[in-house]
């Protein structure tokens, strides 16, 4: 299922993606191949849910206003619930955890009044109340992880 070019994209542009006008090209010139070639692949990626976004990374608060969220669900409704809380667009990503709080999500808004209205929001359209957590420390996590693959 996997070429070497789907390799090459996955593992070598999980970070270092070119900062330039036209980063496809970029990168498909680096590997020798189409920017289609580059651009079918990623797509094809999207699809299937091997990635989800192509984007940049920003320091939390540095533009606008962020922050971990966490809701403590019943888990027979949090598939229901985290697919509500999915279709915001300021939800940067969410995930399961075995916690009473079973639900936690990043929110990322223009500013904090943004931050509190879809905050409101979620809660009224769930029913459940959210935990705010706001940033305290900041810690760099690399999230860049090397993709083995079996042939």
């Amino acid at each position: 299922m996997f070429t070497p070019l789907h390799k090459q994209l996955l593992n070598n542009y999980q970070q270092d993606m070119p900062l330039s006008p036209t980063p496809y090209k970029d990168i498909a010139q680096s590997l020798g191949v189409t920017e289609d070639d580059v651009l079918s692949i990623f797509q094809e990626l999207s699809d299937k849910q091997f990635i989800t976004r192509i984007g940049s990374v920003i320091a939390p608060n540095q533009l606008g206003a962020s922050s971990l969220m966490a809701m403590s669900v019943p888990p027979d409704q949090l598939q229901h619930i985290a697919a509500i809380v999915n279709q915001y667009p300021e939800v940067n990503h969410n995930y399961e955890r075995d916690n009473r709080f079973n639900l936690w999500f990043v929110l990322v808004a223009i500013n904090k009044e943004q931050l509190q209205t879809v905050i409101a929001d979620i809660e009224l359209k769930t029913s459940f109340k959210i935990l705010y957590l706001p940033l305290l420390a900041d810690y760099f996590i690399n999230l860049g992880f090397e993709i083995d693959f079996d042939d």
